[in-house]
């Protein structure tokens, strides 16, 4: 069972694929906006969600307080459960901006005019470093100078080569999951 952990839209349960996405376990996402809070704040941020499945972070984000939330996938039927999960959260959080987009990873963001915040990119696992490095380095332009950004990676995984522009702050692991933590490099 996935569920909204905490803000005002916290304890609501989220509809998840039955197949094709790996949800962010809750347990993952909690640890993952504990190092928000530490890092930035989210409330009043402008927060993207790549490759966001269920959209379960960026939507997490939306509870607790966030200005605008941007969940993107390329799967039609991520897309609809998105919208599900909007539709459920949106009404806790009137606020909060929630847009969901069916597009590639690279072609959002290499087309977007937007800055973001906060950024979560949970690729799917078998996705190969070159192409995790060229979403990196669409998004840097895109990024506010104080922006934080996670990468979920699987533990077993070698850490990835980050494209220059980026800092990086030391990883967490989570059993299978590692959790990269960068923000704009000075």
């Amino acid at each position: 069972m996935t569920r909204i952990i905490s803000g005002a839209a916290g304890g609501r349960i989220l509809t998840v694929p039955a197949t094709g996405t790996r949800p962010t376990a809750d347990r993952v996402r909690e640890a993952v906006f504990s190092r928000f809070d530490a890092l930035t704040t989210i409330a009043g941020a402008r927060v993207l969600d790549l490759y966001a499945g269920c959209g379960a972070v960026g939507l997490e984000a939306a509870s607790r307080g966030a200005s605008r939330v941007d969940l993107v996938d390329n799967s039609e039927k991520a897309v609809k459960v998105m919208s599900k999960n909007t539709a459920l959260v949106a009404p806790a959080v009137p606020d909060c901006s929630i847009r969901v987009h069916r597009s590639s990873v690279a072609g959002f963001v290499g087309a977007s005019a937007e800055t973001w915040d906060a950024v979560f990119i949970d690729p799917p696992y078998d996705m190969d470093n070159a192409a995790l490095r060229t979403t990196m380095d669409l998004l840097l332009p895109r990024l506010s100078p104080d922006a934080v950004v996670a990468v979920e990676r699987a533990s077993r995984d070698p850490e990835p080569e980050w494209p220059e522009g980026y800092g990086v702050l030391a990883p967490k692991d989570y059993g299978e999951t590692r959790v990269y933590w960068l923000d704009v490099a000075e």
